[in-house]
């Protein structure tokens, strides 16, 4: 039996992810109260004809005052008793979350007559703590498009990649901030920046002109040797310790032109060694949303 665990901040996309799961063939329970999650799983463990029961229930702020507090414990727990856990946790820039709830005139569900939207935010990071540090792959999901939380959930939680480590290569911009979740991070600022070429300015790094012009720089193709060698060297090490999940964050200023390039090459070179690699642009997602 499986068991995983979606949690996050509310707008960060939970109730998404947990209709994808639904929709490959998970078990889906939302808003579970944690102290109750023993005993369904003792029932479905009873109950279930098929011992691969893939289940994923949603935890999170809702939750009784206090309740979060025991989720560590209850994994723990479920876990020895034979049962495969991962914890999901879901997060989004604060300025996101504000947006997304003013865009969709949703109610956050900690606000009231006397807690307003920004306060129910800082309330429920407090409460939801105790989840986000057993987690087993935080997500950023701030400027992510609706498709590309689908397939980075598919690819990351479907049943049949459990057994092997999945890696995401992301690109980002300094100028924004270093994506949360990160285990390893890359900085190409020191890189030629195309920018400074009026004509590839508007462009990114997934353009032939702009291409044409980092592979012509020396000092790109030697960075690029170098991650690809310190990688390949220490992804082994990650794998056979029974990592899940890898997320390798390359940054350049604004997350258009080096950064994008480099993880796009990163991704193609270790797409070749390892099955479930995976490519995310967080500033070109946040530009096209």
């Amino acid at each position: 039996m499986r068991l995983v665990v979606i949690s996050g901040h509310s707008g960060s996309g939970k109730t998404s992810a947990l209709n994808i799961l639904e929709d490959v063939g998970f078990t889906c329970v939302d808003n579970l109260p944690s102290s109750l999650l023993p005993e369904l799983i003792n029932q479905l463990k009873a109950n279930a004809s098929n011992p691969q029961l893939q289940l994923a229930v949603g935890i999170d702020a809702r939750n009784l005052m206090g309740d979060l507090t025991k989720i560590p414990k209850i994994l723990s727990t479920i876990e020895n008793s034979g049962v495969h856990v991962d914890v999901i946790f879901l997060k989004a820039q604060r300025t996101d979350l504000l947006r997304r709830y003013s865009e969709t005139r949703r109610k956050h569900p900690l606000s009231n007559d006397s807690i307003g939207l920004k306060e129910a935010i800082d309330l429920e990071e407090s409460i939801i703590s105790p989840i986000a540090k057993v987690a087993s792959l935080t997500v950023d999901t701030s400027g992510l498009t609706l498709h590309q939380l689908r397939d980075l959930v598919k690819n990351t939680i479907v049943p049949n990649n459990q057994q092997q480590m999945t890696i995401l290569f992301e690109s980002f911009g300094f100028k924004q901030r270093i994506p949360n979740g990160s285990d390893f991070v890359f900085d190409v600022r020191c890189l030629p920046n195309p920018y400074w070429k009026t004509e590839l300015r508007t462009q990114t790094g997934n353009d032939s002109e702009v291409i044409t012009f980092l592979e012509s720089q020396v000092d790109v193709a030697s960075m690029l040797a170098d991650i690809i060698g310190y990688l390949t060297r220490w992804i082994p090490k990650f794998q056979t310790n029974n990592r899940s999940y890898l997320t390798i964050s390359i940054g350049c200023t604004g997350g258009q032109h080096r950064s994008v390039y480099m993880a796009n090459r990163l991704h193609e070179h270790f797409s070749k060694q390892y099955k479930f690699v995976q490519l995310i642009h967080k500033e070109l997602a946040s530009k096209n949303s």
